[in-house]
């Protein structure tokens, strides 16, 4: 089964970022925060992923983003439908594997009570 996220769940505007970030819940874990913003007018599910300028220069953001983004890919049958994530990267992510971070998506979307 070939697993990809499609571009039209991703979240690109400004204004969606905002939304989620102060009308969504946050839960924080060593490698990322996770906002989930439910979406009850049935709009279909979005993803979004986020690295500062804190964190170094683009390459490194770069890749802090492309963690964040398999781990959503390889989990992406676990999260239900009609939910809009946002995942930003913490400084801790730039030296972490990417097993890591799947792990830690894991463990934040059962606190979410996502998942089982």
């Amino acid at each position: 089964m070939k697993l990809t996220l499609k571009r039209g769940r991703m979240l690109k505007r400004r204004s969606e970022f905002q939304r989620v970030y102060h009308k969504g819940k946050s839960y924080a874990g060593r490698y990322l925060i996770l906002y989930v913003f439910n979406n009850y007018h049935g709009e279909k599910d979005h993803l979004g992923f986020a690295a500062g300028k804190k964190l170094g220069c683009a390459a490194v953001r770069n890749r802090v983003k492309r963690l964040l983004r398999e781990a959503v890919r390889l989990e992406q049958e676990k999260i239900p439908q009609g939910v809009t994530l946002l995942l930003v990267g913490r400084a801790a992510t730039v030296k972490a594997k990417s097993h890591q971070v799947r792990q830690e998506l894991v463990k934040l979307l059962k606190k979410a009570k996502l998942t089982e």
